[in-house]
């Protein structure tokens, strides 16, 4: 039986839980690794579950997955749930090489395109000269791989404008390269011209990994280039474009040297990361092309509208091609905006980073839910 002193502090610990914990705690405790010491944990957008709010925070789809899932889920043979999936996830792959000209050794899908992400890191980024390269202000899960899988890092600043300038990553000698096209949390887009000049110029023997999770919204897609540059990585995802965010499920297209790497990895880690029913609701979700089309020109549609009246309401709004626009107003603190929508039942993105922390990311709803913001906005915070 524990002593008093040691059931008071064993008491503590369960309370505050072991998400809770804090750093002295670790430091202090000898049944954790060194390893888990150092480490710091990317932080998503909140959930809040104390009433309900209006999402604009995570850049959920707001409209629902192809009807055709739930005819196919209504008729799903439940035995098939008892065996384990198909490893390979064979029919998925399959499908996702004819969508894109490739044959299925080109494919690698994963447990939603962040753990495709962290393969890349682990297979591809942190051995020869240099540092692993990508912009200063992005996805912010980036350092976070970095940490976990030990591999040193730089990042390049953006332009005075946010852009990308993919020439400032020829600069420097680096293991590698790695950024979102579009960004993330500006939106802002880089022209394939500028990917394709970049794929030219940089060491084939280095890998370049470009996470596309917001591509479909307006931008152009470099994975017509990964036959010509078999160093290339391109990451995507179900989550955004194809409403299917809660499912899970990620893709990789590139060469099959690099993906047959993506596999070795996995194989090494969790040998069933897809389930059965991820594989076919993804293989449905693809059968579905005018469903989705239509949603996302919807989108797109939303987003520039929203962003035009934004504008006219003086706020400054980031030129966007994802499912989200970056804006802030002069004079407004973001974390204020933030805050002040919040009270009013509407959750925004606010990143409390140097250069942009008087802005916030709005995720584009449907044509009501912008409508409401904008209705706060013009009463005032």
């Amino acid at each position: 039986m524990l002593s008093p002193p040691a059931l008071s502090c064993a008491k503590r610990v369960l309370v505050r839980g072991p998400l809770f914990a804090t750093v002295n705690f670790l430091e202090s405790a000898t049944m954790f690794s060194e390893r888990l010491k150092s480490l710091v944990p990317y932080t998503p957008g909140e959930q809040p579950q104390d009433k309900k709010y209006l999402k604009l925070n995570t850049n959920e789809n707001p409209y629902p997955p192809s009807p055709r899932i739930r005819e196919v889920l209504d008729g799903l043979d439940i035995e098939r749930l008892r065996l384990y999936p198909d490893p390979m996830s064979t029919k998925l792959r399959e499908k996702l090489a004819v969508k894109w000209g490739l044959n299925k050794d080109q494919v690698f899908v994963s447990n939603g395109s962040d753990e495709a992400l962290s393969f890349c890191f682990y297979a591809f980024f942190g051995s020869g000269t240099g540092k692993l390269l990508f912009p200063d202000l992005t996805y912010s899960f980036f350092p976070v791989y970095c940490s976990f899988y030990t591999i040193p890092y730089e990042t390049v600043p953006l332009k005075d404008d946010f852009t990308i300038d993919l020439g400032r990553f020829l600069e420097k000698p680096s293991c590698g390269l790695i950024f979102p096209n579009p960004n993330a949390p500006t939106g802002i887009h880089v022209p394939l011209e500028q990917v394709f000049s970049l794929l030219e110029n940089y060491p084939r023997d280095k890998v370049v990994v470009i996470d596309e999770a917001y591509i479909d919204f307006g931008g152009e897609s470099a994975i017509g280039l990964i036959q010509a540059f078999p160093n290339l990585a391109v990451v995507r995802t179900f989550s955004k474009s194809m409403s299917l965010a809660g499912l899970r499920l990620g893709f990789v297209l590139a060469g099959e040297r690099l993906v047959s790497a993506l596999f070795t990895v996995k194989d090494s880690f969790n040998s069933y990361p897809l389930d059965t029913l991820a594989q076919l609701i993804g293989e449905i979700a693809l059968e579905d092309e005018t469903y989705y089309r239509s949603i996302t020109e919807e989108i797109i549609s939303t987003r520039e509208d929203f962003g035009r009246e934004l504008a006219e309401l003086g706020w400054h709004v980031f030129p966007s091609k994802a499912n989200f626009v970056f804006a802030g107003k002069q004079g407004i603190p973001g974390k204020k905006i933030y805050l002040g929508l919040k009270e009013r039942g509407i959750l925004v993105r606010h990143f409390d980073v140097d250069r942009i922390r008087n802005f916030v990311r709005i995720t584009i709803g449907k044509r009501e839910d912008m409508n409401r913001l904008l209705t706060v906005i013009r009463e005032g915070f």
